[in-house]
């Protein structure tokens, strides 16, 4: 019984990292970006991995440099595929699978549009591809369909086929 009692609170950290969001949101990244590394210093390197990976994934939308943005981008994928592997979250006594993989297509797309804004095309189009073939996590909800249609965009922009939302497709 006081299992589900853990597992039915709300995760505290979590609900730090969204309340910073919503700063971010509110048009104050400089306050959100220092509160977010507050959290960072406080989760530490080997804390939590989907607190990282969440922390991380939104640290990166405050960042002004390219090249720092990509560093926070990647600590994230880095900390989602801890969070997904043997040892990760699950064995912190909870499934955080469904939260990565639902994570991934955005986690990579990000990489992508970091890539882009560096002029490492090639790059770009590799973690554009992962995001949509990571895509059939997302569920068709407005945050599904907004990340759907950002790949979209994206693949636009970089001239990629695409469209559909299954693996990648292969080239001939």
């Amino acid at each position: 019984m006081a299992e589900r009692r853990e597992q039915a609170a709300p995760d505290a950290v979590l609900t730090r990292i969204g309340q910073v969001v919503m700063l971010h949101h509110a048009g104050d990244r400089e306050e959100a970006r220092h509160r977010f590394l507050d959290l960072w210093t406080e989760i530490g390197e080997h804390g939590d991995p989907l607190h990282r990976c969440t922390l991380a994934h939104y640290l990166a939308d405050t960042q002004d440099d390219p090249a720092d943005e990509l560093a926070w981008d990647l600590r994230a994928l880095t900390a989602a595929e801890e969070a997904a592997g043997p040892g990760g979250a699950a064995a912190a006594g909870y499934d955080a699978v469904p939260a990565v993989r639902a994570l991934y297509p955005s986690l990579h797309l990000n990489l992508a549009a970091d890539y882009v804004k560096l002029g490492r095309r090639e790059a770009a189009r590799t973690h554009l591809r992962r995001a949509r073939g990571a895509a059939h996590a997302l569920a068709d909800d407005p945050y599904g369909d907004g990340v759907r249609a950002a790949i979209r965009s994206l693949e636009s922009r970089l001239g990629e086929g695409g469209g559909t939302w299954g693996p990648p497709r292969q080239r001939l």
